[in-house]
C-alpha cells in the first residue's frame, strides 16, 4: 500500500500531540513490509508520517517540489528533513528551481500520482494560499485516490 501525506502546518501544540498519535494509529494498521509512505517531508504532518511509517518497518519516498526546497524549510526542521531524505528509498525530484507555491502543488501533484490513498490532516476548511491541504484533497478525489482525513476533536490551527 503506497499511502501519502497533506497537511497542515502551525498546529497548537495540543493538536501536534493529536495528530502524531493519530497518524500513528493509521501508520501501525498497515502492514509493515507492504507501507510504503510518500512525504514532501515538510515540518509538522508530512515528517511525523515519514518517521512514523520508518519505525514501523515501511518504506520512506520522499517528493522533492523544487531544488531550492530545503532552503524554504525552518532552520529547525533541516536536520531532521536531511535524516528522512537519507533514509528515504527514493527520491522523486519534479525538476523545478524555485520553491513556490506552484512547485508546493506541482510537488503535491507528483505525490499524490504516486499514492494509492492519502492521509489529509486537515480542519475542511479551504486553503490559505494556493497549494494548501485543501487543494490537494481536491486534486486527489478529482483524480480518484481515496482520502482518510485525520483531524481529531479538539483540534485547532494556531
Amino acid at each position: 500500500m503506497r499511502v501519502g501525506i497533506t497537511g497542515h502546518r502551525s498546529l497548537s501544540e495540543k493538536t501536534e500531540d493529536m495528530v502524531k498519535e493519530a497518524i500513528r494509529g493509521v501508520v501501525g494498521r498497515q502492514p509493515a513490509d507492504e507501507l510504503v509512505g510518500v512525504s514532501c517531508i515538510a515540518e509538522g504532518p508530512d515528517a511525523w508520517f515519514a518517521q512514523a511509517v520508518l519505525e514501523h518497518g515501511g518504506r520512506l519516498e520522499v517528493v522533492v517540489p523544487a531544488l531550492k526546497y530545503r532552503e524554504t524549510l525552518p532552520q529547525r526542521h533541516r536536520p531532521i528533513y536531511d535524516e528522512l531524505i537519507g533514509r528515504a528509498s527514493e527520491v522523486h525530484q519534479t525538476g523545478l528551481s524555485d520553491a513556490d507555491p506552484h512547485a508546493y502543488m506541482v510537488g503535491s501533484e507528483v505525490l499524490v500520482g504516486l499514492a494509492d490513498q492519502l492521509i489529509a490532516v486537515w480542519d475542511g476548511g479551504p486553503a490559505h494560499g494556493y497549494g494548501g491541504t485543501a487543494d490537494v484533497v481536491t486534486y486527489a478525489l478529482r483524480t480518484g485516490i481515496p482520502v482518510r482525513v485525520v483531524w481529531p476533536q479538539g483540534a485547532s490551527r494556531d
